[in-house]
């Protein structure tokens, strides 16, 4: 029995053909759309001006009030934020750095202190552009679904009705080409359908009565009707939505080492700095001096060096790796990413390239046809066909260079195939389920030539070439192999795994339980990185410790939910990010031991001797500069190039 059929040709399709692999409309905010944007831009414009003529030996007059717009522009929301926190009882390290740069300002170190309150309203933008991009991708998704849909009526009428305003029970007409309204099932009709959004199957799936149907996929060449099963706020598609929102939410809120005891550094600095002016000024010493001791204890030990201790070696090893294909969306995303101890990898688009290629041909003993042959002639009878199948004949025919004849008569049945009269002989072409168990995970298609079978084609989800090597690098670098998580069949799984080297394979999941897989390796102690591509994977990607996404073929919401997108879709690269971010972590303690080291000498220095103040200011600025020396070591290409990893201790 034949189980697939293209789109019919233009003269007797009453439809136009299905695209392929529906996405969901850009809905994109614009950069300057967002008020931080704007006043970091102010910040950073005003900055560089005041910088340009600084350097260029301008007076002070011409500028010190471009620094001092920079000062106001990105420092005024910090401020506020640090404030409003007061008035919570908490103090934090970005008013701590407001009152730093401040600080510096006043004994003339003008420069520093509006570097400072640059490199924070640039931070305080990314993560708005960041926040907004990740909503803006979440919304286009229920543009997925219709918002109108074909409902029957008991008197077998026609209405057209808002999908929101569908139930269950209600009974939906699907016309070829249309995007299915609601989660269903099929009462009549055959068609296939293109669900690759909702389980990432890589071909079209055969619906027959009784099957399941989703919401937002598109219908193919053939009529269905479906009853409505779930309510449109319950479909499928709806709670991908829901899941990446909640994972979003719910995902531990990741800081940079220097975040995590920002409360208690805060308080203490201020706290200490209080004490150096209040304490010698009780004992009677003069006012101008105290003050000129605790500004220098301030200085001294504001965390400028601890800041720059983290940021460069991370923004380096975003730069090396945004070289190398791999856009990286934060620091924050870059240190998640040398924490994982665990991989979890979907299948269609990732460790597959998502189309098929023809792998076997096979003529019959008595077809009098040898593979060229058999599979030119299935080119010619499937060459006016869109379907993902023909095409990957055709292209097989084209890569051995055989010619493909014209073809006269073509039609498409759904459910059955491609008939075309080639060479006088009328050829059928369609996928045999009889057949379909010959090779484990592949797709066979029957030829038949005037009424008789002479000869099979196996197709199969290509593999990317880098994929068996990239499973065993995550292997050393986690200690684990990786885990397959997949919507696709469990005979497909097998077949991929197999030539991976995977051993735990679950196959035949919807988004929520690629989620729950997910959440429970993440509830039992382990730090998972998922790497996807498709809508479906996007609740995984949000609720994973790290997430990955191949940025070729990869949805819209995948790439915004994604802490990191492989651009050029080698996946090669995953591990090697992986263990460049290991390799960052390692220059931030470092930089965290020089940076802590300066500051303890100076503080010290300061309390027990007496600090000249420009001594201070010049030992505060060269551990600053010294770590950051230090981070940008991983710009060079040897920090890309650093060979596999032997364990996983990172």
């Amino acid at each position: 029995m034949f189980l697939y059929g293209g789109p019919v040709s233009a003269t007797l399709a009453p439809h136009p053909a299905p695209t392929r692999t529906p996405t969901a409309p850009r809905r994109r905010t614009r950069i300057l759309a967002l008020p931080e944007a704007r006043w970091a831009l102010a910040a950073l414009v005003t900055f560089l001006a005041g910088l340009a003529l600084d350097l260029g030996g301008a007076p002070v007059w011409a500028f010190a009030p471009l620094y001092a717009v920079a000062y106001v522009t990105g420092g005024w929301e910090p401020a506020l934020e640090g404030l409003r926190a007061l008035r919570d009882k908490t103090l934090d390290v970005d008013l701590l750095m407001i009152v730093a740069a401040l600080g510096a300002a006043a004994i003339g170190q003008v420069l520093d202190g509006a570097l400072l309150i640059v490199i924070f309203a640039t931070s305080g933008a990314l993560e708005a552009l960041a926040t907004a991009r990740t909503a803006d991708s979440v919304r286009g998704l229920l543009d997925l679904a219709p918002t109108t849909a074909t409902r029957v009526t008991d008197e077998d009428t026609e209405e057209t009705v808002p999908t929101g305003d569908l139930t269950v029970g209600d009974v939906l007409l699907i016309r070829p080409g249309e995007r299915i309204g609601a989660d269903g099932r099929v009462l009549d009709g055959t068609s296939e359908a293109d669900q690759a959004t909702i389980t990432g199957e890589p071909l079209p799936v055969l619906k027959r009565p009784g099957d399941e149907v989703f919401a937002g996929t598109l219908n193919g060449t053939g009529s269905l009707r479906v009853r409505v099963e779930r309510d449109p706020a319950d479909s499928v598609i709806a709670r991908i939505v829901t899941l990446v929102e909640e994972a979003s939410r719910t995902k531990a809120p990741t800081q940079l080492f220097i975040e995590k005891v920002e409360q208690r550094y805060a308080v203490g600095v201020v706290a200490a700095t209080l004490a150096v002016f209040a304490v010698p000024l009780a004992f009677g010493a003069n006012l101008t001096e105290a003050l000129l001791r605790a500004m220098t204890f301030m200085i001294v030990a504001s965390p400028c060096a601890v800041v720059l201790a983290t940021m460069p070696p991370l923004l380096s090893a975003i730069a090396n790796a945004g070289r190398h294909g791999v856009l990286v969306k934060s620091a924050v995303a870059m240190e998640r990413l040398g924490e994982i101890d665990t991989a979890a990898l979907d299948k269609t688009g990732t460790l597959t390239e998502g189309a098929p290629e023809v792998t076997d041909v096979r003529p019959l003993p008595d077809s009098g046809l040898d593979e060229d042959r058999l599979l030119a002639l299935a080119a010619a009878a499937e060459h006016p066909s869109e379907h993902p199948l023909a095409r990957a004949i055709v292209a097989a025919a084209r890569a051995r260079d055989l010619p493909i004849a014209p073809t006269e008569e073509f039609t498409a049945v759904p459910g059955r195939g491609v008939t075309a009269v080639v060479g006088g002989h009328k050829v059928s072409v369609g996928r045999a389920e009889a057949l379909a168990g010959r090779e484990d995970g592949a797709t066979v298609v029957l030829v038949v030539r005037d009424g008789n079978p002479v000869g099979t084609l196996a197709l199969t989800d290509r593999l990317r070439p880098e994929a068996a090597a990239t499973t065993a690098a995550l292997t050393a670098l986690t200690g684990t192999a990786p885990l397959l998580l997949t919507g696709d069949n469990a005979h497909t799984a097998a077949r991929v795994a197999e030539a991976t080297g995977l051993t735990d394979v679950r196959a035949d999941l919807l988004p929520e339980d690629k989620v729950n897989a997910v959440r429970d390796l993440q509830d039992s102690g382990r730090k998972v990185l998922f790497v996807g591509d498709g809508v479906n994977d996007a609740p995984a990607l949000a609720a994973a410790h790290s997430g990955v996404a191949m940025g070729r073929a990869g949805s819209d919401l995948a790439l915004e939910t994604a802490d990191a997108v492989v651009v050029r879709d080698e996946l090669a690269t995953v591990p090697a990010t992986v263990r460049l971010s290991r390799a960052a972590r390692r220059l931030v303690q470092q930089n965290l031991v020089i940076a802590g080291t300066f500051i303890t000498v100076l503080v010290v220095w300061d309390l027990v001797g007496h600090l000249p103040l420009p001594l201070g200011v010049a030992g505060h600025e060269g551990s600053t500069i010294l770590v950051a020396l230090n981070g940008l070591r991983l710009l060079r290409e040897s920090a890309w190039r650093s060979g596999p990893v032997q364990d996983s201790r990172g």
